[in-house]
C-alpha cells in the first residue's frame, strides 16, 4: 500500500538507500569497491583527495549533536593529565626510584589541590539553570581524558549533570575518563578543529598548570582575544606561582613583544569559587 502522508522531501532517506544497497546479487560488478555507495566506502572516505570532506563533517557532526544537547554555551577547563589525584598523589613519591623523579612527584604532590579545585568549579558552574528557552549554559567541557580534565567531568557529575569531552586520536592509548557524558564524548582526528569546537561554545576558559597541551590552547586563545578574532571572554589561570615561575609575563612587555594592556587579558585566582565568582561579575548574571 502506497504510503500517502506528506513529507518533507519525496527523496528517500540515506539510511533508506543504505538498505536498499544491501542484495544478494555477487557479481564481478557488486563485489569492486567502486559500487559502493561513496558515504559508506571508508576506503573512498580515507583518501587523500578527501581531507576537506573529513574536515566539515569533524566540524558538523560534534556541532549538530551539542545543537540537539541544547547545549548554548560552555566552561570550558584546560589542564594537565599528569596531576594526580588527592589520594593517590602519596604513591607518586613512594614509586619514585631516584632523586630526579623523587622531585618530580614532590612537584605533582604539590599540584594535586587543583584536581579539588577543577571538581569544585565544575559544580559551580554546572548547576547553572537554562533559560527561558531551555538552552543551557556553562556547561563543563574538557579534553575528556585524565587528571584535571576527569576532575572536571566528575564534578559535573557530582551534582547529576552533564558535561563534555573533547578527545583526540593520539599515537599511544587513549580513551575518554567514566565521568564523560557519554553522548556527549566527542573523539576528534584534527586538533584544528577539536580546538574550534573547544572555543565556539566557550564563554569562559579556566586554565589549570599543564604542559605543552596546555600551553598551546591557552596562547592560541589569548591570541584571538588580543588580535580581536573573537570577543573577550573571562581567561581565569589557577596556581599564580606555577604560571610566573614558567612564563615570565612580564618580560614579554618589557621585550617589547606584547603590550601592558594584554596582561590584563587574564586573571590569577587560587580556587574554585574565586573563578566562579569572576565569570558571573563578567556576565552580570547571579550564582546559583
Amino acid at each position: 500500500m502506497t504510503d500517502k502522508t506528506p513529507h518533507r522531501s519525496a527523496f528517500h532517506k540515506a539510511e533508506e538507500s543504505s538498505e536498499f544497497a544491501k542484495h544478494n546479487v555477487s557479481t564481478p560488478q557488486t563485489r569492486s569497491g567502486a559500487y559502493k555507495l561513496a558515504f559508506q566506502d571508508s576506503d573512498f572516505l580515507l583518501r587523500e583527495d578527501l581531507r576537506p570532506v573529513r574536515f566539515q563533517l569533524e566540524l558538523l557532526k560534534p556541532e549538530l549533536l551539542l545543537d540537539e544537547a541544547n547545549i548554548e554555551s560552555m566552561l570550558v577547563i584546560y589542564g594537565s593529565a599528569r596531576i594526580p589525584e588527592p589520594g593517590t598523589a602519596d604513591g607518586l613519591e613512594a614509586a619514585a626510584t631516584d632523586d630526579v623523579a623523587r622531585t618530580i612527584a614532590r612537584s605533582l604532590k604539590a599540584k594535586a589541590r587543583y584536581y579539588e579545585e577543577a571538581r569544585k568549579l565544575a559544580r559551580l558552574a554546572s548547576v547553572f539553570p537554562p533559560d527561558a528557552d531551555g538552552k543551557r549554559h556553562f556547561v563543563v567541557c574538557s579534553g575528556g581524558g585524565p587528571s584535571i580534565m576527569e576532575a572536571a567531568n566528575r564534578g559535573a557529575d557530582d551534582v547529576g549533570r552533564e558535561s563534555v569531552g573533547l578527545n583526540i586520536v593520539l599515537p599511544h592509548e587513549q580513551a575518554p575518563n567514566r565521568y564523560v557524558t557519554p553522548d556527549l564524548s566527542f573523539q576528534f582526528h584534527y586538533f584544528a578543529l577539536r580546538k574550534m569546537h573547544f572555543l565556539l561554545r566557550a564563554r569562559a576558559v579556566c586554565v589549570f598548570p599543564g604542559g605543552f597541551g596546555t600551553f598551546d590552547e591557552m596562547f592560541e586563545l589569548l591570541t584571538l582575544i588580543q588580535t580581536g578574532k573573537i570577543k573577550p571572554i573571562p581567561i581565569i589561570l589557577f596556581g599564580r606561582e606555577f604560571w610566573e615561575r614558567v612564563v615570565n609575563f612580564g618580560a614579554l612587555v618589557e621585550e617589547g613583544v606584547i603590550s601592558a594592556p594584554d596582561l590584563d587579558l587574564f586573571r590569577f585566582v587560587e580556587t574554585a569559587e574565586q573563578a566562579w565568582a569572576i565569570v558571573t561579575e563578567f556576565y552580570g548574571v547571579a550564582a546559583p
